[in-house]
C-alpha cells in the first residue's frame, strides 16, 4: 500500500513560521525561538502523515524563505555582495540574500512557474566557486529519524536549479548557467553520499522544469546530470518528481530512459496528456508515483475517478510499482479545514485543504490494496453531488450572458488616439500628467477602524466618518503635492481581490486558508465556487464621495476579472475561461454605474494578467485571447470621454506586448523600476504604442526615497523611446505598504521632476 506527498506546507495551521520569522527579523527574538518554532512544525507535519499512514514522507520541503534559495545555500553559490567567507551558511548570510541588509540588495525574487510562489533567483557566473556550505537536508533528515519517520529527502534537480538561474550582473547576458553542471555535481554527490550514510534509502529531486518546452541540448543535459551521478546513487531509490503541467513527449522519452532512475513522478491532474504516454509505453520494472489528487486547489477530490485512474495505470506498470500521491507539493493550497469556522457545511464538504488531502491519498491507495473505507468513499460522492446540484452553484442568467460574450468582441468604437483628444479636451491634463496607483498608506489606526466594523465594536455611521476623513486626508495630500489624476487611496479595502470578491455572489472567505506567496507573506486567496454576479454595486459610494471633495479627476479603482481569477481559487468544474467572463460581466456593470455617477477616469488593474499565462508556448494565444477578451468586456460600453486606466505589475511584458495593445485601454501604468531597460527594449525595438502609458518611475516596494534628479532622469529615458503626449508619471504600485514619512518626499521630488522636464520641454519649443 504505497502514499507518497510532493510537499507539505510550511507556514503552519495559523502561520506560526511567519510569526516567527517576522519576530527575528525585527530583533524581538533570538535564532534558538525562531528553530523551535521550526523544530516543532517539521516534527508535527512528519506525524500527521505516518499518523495518516503515508509510506514515502518528504523532509527537506520546510524552509526559513524558499526551496531555491536552500539549494543555492547548499551549493555555497553566495553572491559576493554579500561578504560570505566560507563555512556553513548562517541565518544572517541566508536572510541577507532573501531580503538584502542595510548596505545590499537582495537577490531578485520571481514567479515559481505559473503559481503564486515566488522564488529567489539563483545569480550565477563562470566564475563562481561551488562548496558543499549548507547542511539542511542532511539534519532534516536526521531529525526525522530520531522521531521514528524515515522520509525521502527532496533536493530542487541540479538540472532545474541551473536552468531557474539567471546570469549574475556583470556577467555577459548570453551566459548560459546550463554550463557549471559539471561544477555543482560534486556538491550533489557529498550530500547524496551523507544521505546514503545516515540510512537513506530514497530520494527526490525535483525536476519541475521537465514540462517545460526544452531545446534538445537542455534535454541532454538531463541525461549527462543523472548519468555523472550514477555511482553515486547506486543503492539508493531515485524518484524523479515533475509537476504543473504534462512532460511533452521528447522529455518523457529522456526522463523514462535515464537508468539511474528508479521512480518518476507526474502531474496527472494539470498534466492528463502524459497518461497517455505512460499508456503507450512505461519502463519495465520501474516506480510510477501518479500524481492524482490535487496540490493546487482546495476542492476535495472526485475519490471514484481517481481511483479509476489508478486502476487503468496498475494494469500498465504493474500493482507494487504504482503510488499514490499529489499532483505538485500541498504548499500551493492551504493548510487545514479544522481551523475554518466560518464556513458553512455545505461548502466546506466540499473542500479539502493539505491535511485532508494527506488523508485523500491514503484513502485512494488503500482502496488499491483492497480495503477501501466504503464509508469514507461514499460521504465523498454525496458532497460531490451535492456540489454538482445546489442551486448555490448554478445561475442559469449568468451562464447564458457569459455565454454570449463569444459572440462579440467587445472592442470601444473608436481608435485610442481619437478617444485620447475626446479626453484631453474633458479633462484638460498638463503634458506628463501626474498620478499615483490607488493606495495610501493603510496606517495602523485606518486598520483598527475596519477590524472594528468588521468585529461590530464601532457603528456604521462611526465607520463612515472614520474612512471620509481618511479619503478627505488623502485628496488633501494629492492636492498640496498638485497630483494631477487623483486617487481615494483605498482606506476601506483590506486586499484588492477579497474587497470584490466580498461584495460578488459565488464567492466564499476562509478565516485560516493562507498560502506562501514568499518569504513570511501569505495571501488568503477567496474561494469561487458558484456563478458569479454582482448584487449591487460595490465601489460606486466612496468614488463619489471622494470625487466630490475635489475639482480633480479622480480615479474609480477595480481590480480586473483575469486578476480576481488568478488569485482566487478557482472551481474546478467548468473551464477557467467561462468563470472570468461571468466574472468580466460584472466588472462591467460596476465601470457602467461609475461613469454614470461621475467618474471620469476609471481604473480596472490587471496586475496578474500575466500571471495565468501557460506554462508551453502552444497554449499562449488561447489564453491570452480569453484573458484580453475579459478585460475589453468591462469597458466596451463606456462613452470615448472616459478614460480608462489599467495597471499591471512587474513582468516580462516583451513577449505578450501585442495582447497589451490589444486590450485597447486608454492609459496603462506599468510596475517596472526593478526592470527599467527590460520594458524600454520593446519600445526602442519598434514596437509601435499609441495609447497612454505610465512606467514606474520609482519602485515603492523599498524605503528608500528617490531623489527629484533620478526620477526626472528615469522620466527623461523613457521619452527617448516614447513620445511626450503619451507618457505618465507615476510610481510603480499602490503605496499601502510605505509610511507617510517615505510616501511624501518621494511623490514630491516625483511631481516636481515632472514639472522640471515640462518646463524644459516648453523651453526647447
Amino acid at each position: 500500500m504505497a502514499s507518497h506527498i510532493v510537499g507539505y506546507p510550511r507556514m503552519g495551521p495559523k502561520r506560526e513560521l511567519k510569526f516567527a520569522l517576522e519576530s527575528f527579523w525585527d530583533g524581538k527574538t533570538t535564532a534558538e525561538d525562531l528553530q523551535k518554532v521550526s523544530t516543532d512544525l517539521r516534527a508535527s507535519i512528519w506525524k500527521q502523515m505516518a499518523d495518516a499512514g503515508i509510506k514515502y514522507i518528504p523532509s527537506n520541503t520546510f524552509s526559513h524563505y524558499d526551496q531555491v534559495l536552500d539549494t543555492t545555500a547548499m551549493l555555497g553559490a553566495v553572491p559576493d555582495r554579500y561578504s560570505w567567507t566560507g563555512g556553513e551558511i548562517t541565518l544572517s548570510t541566508y536572510f541577507s540574500m532573501a531580503r538584502g541588509n542595510a548596505t545590499v540588495p537582495a537577490m531578485e525574487m520571481t514567479k515559481w512557474f505559473d503559481t503564486n510562489y515566488h522564488f529567489i533567483v539563483p545569480e550565477l557566473g563562470p566564475d563562481t566557486k561551488f562548496a558543499y556550505s549548507s547542511h539542511k537536508a542532511i539534519n532534516e533528515y536526521k531529525e526525522a529519524k530520531a522521531l521514528g519517520v524515515d522520509t525521502v529527502p527532496v533536493l530542487v534537480g541540479p538540472v532545474s536549479y541551473l536552468l531557474l538561474s539567471k546570469p549574475a550582473k556583470g556577467v555577459e547576458k548570453s551566459f548560459s548557467p546550463l554550463s557549471l553542471l559539471s561544477s555543482i555535481l560534486p556538491v550533489y554527490k557529498e550530500v547524496i553520499a551523507e544521505l546514503k550514510a545516515a540510512g537513506a534509502s530514497w530520494i527526490q529531486f525535483d525536476e519541475p522544469t521537465l514540462v517545460k518546452d526544452l531545446e534538445s541540448h537542455q534535454l541532454a543535459a538531463f541525461c549527462a546530470a543523472y548519468t555523472e551521478l550514477e555511482s553515486a546513487l547506486s543503492g539508493l531509490n531515485v524518484l524523479v518528481e515533475t509537476y504543473f503541467a504534462d512532460v511533452p513527449a521528447e522529455s518523457y522519452k529522456t526522463l523514462t530512459s535515464l537508468s539511474c532512475v528508479t521512480a518518476y513522478g507526474f502531474d496527472l491532474v494539470r498534466g492528463t496528456k502524459t497518461l497517455d504516454l505512460v499508456k503507450s509505453g512505461f519502463p519495465a520494472g520501474k516506480y510510477l508515483f501518479a500524481g492524482v489528487v490535487d496540490g493546487r486547489n482546495i476542492w476535495a477530490d472526485d475519490l471514484a475517478a481517481s481511483l479509476g485512474t489508478l486502476q487503468s495505470l496498475e494494469a500498465i506498470v504493474g500493482k507494487d510499482k504504482l503510488v499514490v500521491s499529489t499532483s505538485c507539493s500541498l504548499m500551493h493550497t492551504a493548510v487545514d479545514l479544522v481551523n475554518e469556522t466560518k464556513l458553512d457545511d455545505e461548502i466546506k464538504s466540499w473542500l479539502a485543504f493539505a491535511a485532508q488531502k494527506v488523508v485523500e491519498v491514503n484513502a485512494l491507495a488503500k482502496a488499491l490494496a483492497g480495503q477501501k473505507d466504503e464509508a469514507y468513499f461514499a460521504a465523498n460522492a454525496a458532497a460531490l453531488s451535492s456540489r454538482r446540484s445546489s442551486p448555490r452553484v448554478t445561475n442559469e442568467e449568468v451562464q447564458k450572458a457569459a455565454s454570449a460574450v463569444k459572440t462579440s468582441d467587445h472592442r470601444r468604437a473608436t481608435t485610442v488616439s481619437a478617444r485620447l483628444d475626446a479626453q484631453q479636451k474633458k479633462l484638460n491634463l498638463p503634458i506628463l500628467p501626474t498620478t499615483t496607483i490607488g493606495s495610501f498608506p493603510q496606517t495602523v489606526e485606518l486598520r483598527r477602524v475596519r477590524r472594528e466594523y468588521k468585529a461590530k465594536k464601532i457603528s456604521e455611521e462611526e465607520y463612515t466618518k472614520a474612512i471620509k476623513e481618511e479619503i478627505s486626508k488623502v485628496v488633501k495630500i494629492q492636492e498640496e503635492l498638485d497630483i494631477d489624476v487623483l486617487v481615494h487611496g483605498e482606506p476601506e479595502r483590506n486586499d484588492m481581490v477579497e474587497y470584490f470578491g466580498e461584495q460578488l455572489s459565488g464567492f466564499a472567505f476562509t478565516a485560516n486558508g493562507w498560502v506562501q506567496s514568499y518569504g513570511s507573506r501569505c495571501v488568503k486567496p477567496p474561494i469561487i465556487y458558484g456563478d458569479v454576479s454582482r448584487p449591487k454595486p460595490m465601489t460606486v459610494y466612496w468614488s463619489q464621495v471622494a470625487q466630490s471633495m475635489t475639482a480633480r479627476p479622480m480615479k474609480g479603482m477595480l481590480t480586473g476579472p483575469v486578476t480576481i481569477l488568478n488569485w482566487s481559487f478557482v472551481r474546478n468544474d467548468q473551464p477557467r475561461f467561462e468563470t472570468c467572463y461571468q466574472i468580466a460581466l460584472a466588472i462591467k456593470k460596476e465601470v457602467e454605474d461609475l461613469e454614470a455617477g461621475g467618474i471620469q477616469v476609471i481604473q480596472i488593474d490587471e496586475a496578474a494578467l500575466r500571471e495565468g499565462l501557460p506554462l508551453r508556448k502552444s497554449e499562449h494565444e488561447f489564453y491570452l485571447d480569453w484573458a484580453v477578451h475579459s478585460f475589453r468586456i468591462t469597458n466596451c460600453g463606456v462613452q470615448d470621454t472616459t478614460q480608462i486606466h489599467t495597471h499591471m505589475c512587474y513582468s516580462n511584458f516583451n513577449d505578450i506586448i501585442h495582447s497589451i495593445i490589444n486590450m485597447d485601454a486608454d492609459v496603462i501604468t506599468i510596475e517596472n523600476s526593478r526592470s527599467d531597460e527590460k520594458l524600454l527594449s520593446v519600445f526602442r525595438e519598434g514596437v509601435v504604442y499609441g495609447a497612454g502609458i505610465g512606467p514606474g518611475v520609482y519602485d515603492i516596494h523599498s524605503p528608500r526615497i528617490p531623489s527629484k534628479e533620478e526620477i526626472a532622469d528615469r522620466v527623461n529615458k523613457m521619452l527617448a523611446v516614447l513620445d511626450t503626449n503619451i507618457l505618465w508619471v507615476n510610481p510603480d504600485c499602490g503605496l499601502k505598504t510605505r509610511k507617510y514619512a517615505e510616501v511624501k518626499p518621494a511623490l514630491t521630488n516625483m511631481v516636481e521632476a515632472a514639472k522640471q522636464i515640462r518646463a524644459e520641454l516648453a523651453k526647447a519649443k
